[in-house]
């Protein structure tokens, strides 16, 4: 979600620049990993989001995000194993984004967009990072799994639904599957021309084409892993589909908060 494109394809590299991990974590008040939970977010989520509309006045008043929030910053996630790991950085990811709406950021171009994923950091581990950095040096390059790109939700209208519910260890495989179906298949989202040959699709595919090319050999051969229908499947592996990125709704994706705060912005 951290990408954007100007009018002719310009990327923002001039601002972006490099993205970088934290190489080691050092909680303040450490918080064992037995000891910690995704329980609190995922029972948030059941209660404040509906068919991906986010009820953000709900969260703010909710003291479970806030308990939530500082939880992330006592555990070291790098001791956790690779599933649980990544189920940890997608919520990691949800949960701050959130917070930047509740704070009064807007991921929409270009200034608000650059205070929302770029400016505004978030603790992890005793480290601060922001969610450009979460998304494209953490989830992108360390666990090579182009599913990510249909969990984490940066609040706009044309992102992957929010899930109701936090993502878990356990069944992360299925629960990636689950939405790289629903966002691919979903017709707001992507459309298919069948007739005409014309896959009309997110601008998540334009924006993240290398990890779908490294992942199937191209976007449409990903694309058709998950689409329902069986013959689409089979003509979007054969047949030549002409490619069209629908325009990115950069609006939010739910009930605004009734008050924001900038308390702590850069």
């Amino acid at each position: 979600m951290g990408s954007l494109l100007i009018g002719g394809g310009l990327a923002l590299a001039m601002i972006i620049g490099c993205s970088a991990a934290p190489s080691s974590f050092h909680p303040a008040d450490p918080l064992a990993p037995a000891d910690f939970s995704h329980r609190a977010f995922d029972g948030i989520l059941r209660s404040s989001v509906i068919n991906g509309s986010v009820n953000y006045p709900a969260i703010q008043k909710d003291r479970r995000f806030i308990e939530y929030l500082a939880q992330l910053d006592r555990v070291d996630p790098s001791v956790l194993p690779v599933e649980e790991r990544l189920a940890f950085w997608i919520n990691a990811y949800n949960a701050f984004a959130i917070d930047g709406i509740l704070r009064g950021e807007t991921p929409r171009p270009y200034v608000g967009w650059y205070r929302y994923f770029k400016l505004r950091e978030y603790g992890v581990g005793g480290v601060r990072l922001n969610l450009y950095d979460l998304e494209h040096a953490v989830l992108r390059r360390h666990f090579n799994e182009p599913r990510v790109h249909f969990a984490i939700v940066c609040a706009s209208r044309s992102c992957p639904k929010l899930q109701s519910g936090a993502y878990d260890g356990g069944m992360i495989q299925r629960q990636l599957d689950q939405a790289a179906r629903e966002f691919i298949n979903d017709p707001v989202r992507n459309r298919f021309d069948r007739a005409g040959k014309v896959a009309r699709l997110s601008r998540i595919f334009d924006w993240f084409e290398e990890d779908f090319v490294a992942a199937a050999g191209g976007v449409l051969p990903y694309v058709g892993r998950y689409v329902a229908d069986p013959e689409l499947a089979r003509e979007l592996a054969s047949v030549p589909y002409r490619i069209e990125y629908l325009d990115y709704d950069w609006s939010l994706n739910g009930i605004p908060p009734e008050e924001v705060s900038r308390a702590g912005a850069p």
